[in-house]
């Protein structure tokens, strides 16, 4: 029988057509028409479109030292508490990045977790990730921490294949464990993994829906993370379940009553949508995205946390307490102390992300860098736009470099026309010339300045200003 439903959110009854009961299929469903393993993975469309019903309040969670570990070397203890400082610095007193969570299953892991919570920081709050057995809720218990992850995997893939179990008993073997966590007074956070391939309505809603009567019987939230474990989610307006971003949202929400403030998407980036879907996520109903620094980790690794600080600025018109800038600190860190590379081209954090060759790119810079910077860099993130000099740097390139390298002031700024930027073209065009096909450092472009005038290169240097008009053009 139809029933109707008052939608809070919108202010309209609903009609409620589903009814939603656990299937247990004898045979796994694996969706082979669109994973057929052997081919591309295909996306289909039913042309069902949901709305978006954004949250009020959106928040980030990382998993830098849980998944994005998994990724890396080993961080040491000392490393971990920096990284969750700086963590602590780019969220803000806000909390825009709300939670961390961390192993437990070391002495190593314990002292990290020690040490971060003896610096008293209410954001990010610390919390855990375990194997779902009663020593482990123990040992949370006895850290004294509020909140855990735990596994509860919801495709056939997962339940079938590699628990060797059907739904049904994986189920009652997930409600099990869940019950267990709030007996030992600890808000579990259901990690719905594989969810991208699972029967949405024949599993995962009934089983959200058991989650959500227990959490208003224990009178605690039980979050559910829903986790696109392989990054087959998409975005597209009309996209089918299992892979529908805005379906699977909107259905937790809208049939399962799942509240945003309780759920989290967590994606992967192995169809480099891991931004576009965390994003998608936060305007369908979601309150969370969870993520890692630089995105480190399995496979193609998480949604960049960085990402997501500049995807809230963008929707929300505000950085609501976020310090940017951290998000530099935080690559240097991984760079510098860590010994992580990172791609050069990488969004913000990369060495060369507001860096051009491009002399008409140069030549724009030179003339106003709102032409060719993505916003002020310099102010934002602590990162001025440069040039990298090649061949194709030109004489408006090399003029940039000469500025920003030596920080001459706006109203002192040498003209491509100078002198000296045609000498080091110059220099530039006979090394390519003569077969070289490297970018030119800086230490190289500053002893070309020196060779071209011991006098010019201590007043760049020194920033002797008022003596620059001596050697203008």
């Amino acid at each position: 029988m139809d029933k109707l439903k008052l939608n809070k959110k919108r202010g309209l009854l609903e009609r409620e057509e589903h009814d939603f009961v656990l299937r247990n299929p004898s045979e796994p469903e694996l969706y082979r028409y669109l994973f057929s393993y052997d081919e591309i993975p295909k996306i289909a469309f039913n042309d069902r479109k949901v709305p978006m019903i954004t949250p009020d309040e959106w928040w980030i969670t990382d998993t830098t030292f849980r998944d994005g570990q998994q990724s890396t070397a080993p961080l040491t203890v000392k490393q971990i508490v920096d990284l969750y400082k700086l963590m602590s610095k780019l969220g803000g007193e806000n909390g825009l990045i709300r939670a961390t969570e961390f192993f437990l299953y070391s002495e190593k892991d314990r002292q990290a977790v020690r040490e971060c919570m003896e610096l008293g920081y209410k954001f990010p709050e610390i919390t855990s990730w375990i194997r779902a057995n009663d020593k482990d809720f123990a040992l949370v218990k006895e850290m004294g921490i509020k909140e855990t992850g735990i596994l509860v995997s919801c495709s056939d893939y997962h339940i079938y294949k590699k628990m060797g179990l059907d739904r049904v008993k994986a189920l009652d073997k997930y409600l099990g464990i869940v019950k267990g966590a709030l007996s030992a007074g600890i808000i579990p956070r259901c990690h719905f993994e594989d969810i991208t391939r699972a029967d949405f309505y024949g599993f995962v809603v009934p089983f959200a829906l058991k989650l959500m009567e227990l959490s208003q019987e224990a009178g605690v939230p039980i979050k559910i993370r829903a986790c696109d474990t392989l990054g087959y989610g998409v975005s597209f307006p009309g996209a089918a379940l299992p892979r529908s971003v805005p379906g699977i949202i909107y259905g937790l929400n809208t049939y399962a009553d799942v509240p945003p403030a309780y759920l989290e998407w967590h994606g992967h980036n192995d169809f480099y949508k891991a931004v576009n879907n965390a994003t998608t996520a936060w305007l369908y109903g979601c309150s969370s995205v969870n993520c890692s620094l630089l995105g480190i980790g399995e496979r193609t690794g998480n949604c960049p946390t960085e990402a997501m600080c500049i995807e809230y600025a963008q929707l929300k018109g505000t950085t609501n307490g976020m310090d940017l800038k951290a998000i530099t600190e935080i690559a240097e860190y991984f760079e510098n102390e860590i010994g992580y590379a990172i791609p050069p081209r990488t969004p913000f954090v990369g060495k060369a992300f507001n860096t051009t060759r491009a002399g008409i790119h140069a030549d724009g810079l030179l003339k106003d860098e709102e032409i060719y910077n993505v916003f002020d860099t310099q102010k934002i993130l602590g990162r001025k736009p440069l040039v990298s000099i090649s061949n194709a740097s030109g004489l408006a390139g090399i003029a940039y470099w000469i500025n920003s390298y030596y920080g001459v002031p706006s109203e002192k700024s040498l003209l491509k026309s100078h002198p000296l930027c045609t000498f080091i073209k110059s220099r530039v065009d006979e090394e390519y010339a003569g077969g070289r096909n490297t970018v030119f450092g800086d230490g190289e472009l500053d002893d070309m300045v020196r060779i071209y005038s011991q006098d010019l290169h201590k007043v760049l240097e020194d920033k002797l200003w008022q003596a620059l008009e001596e050697y203008s053009e």
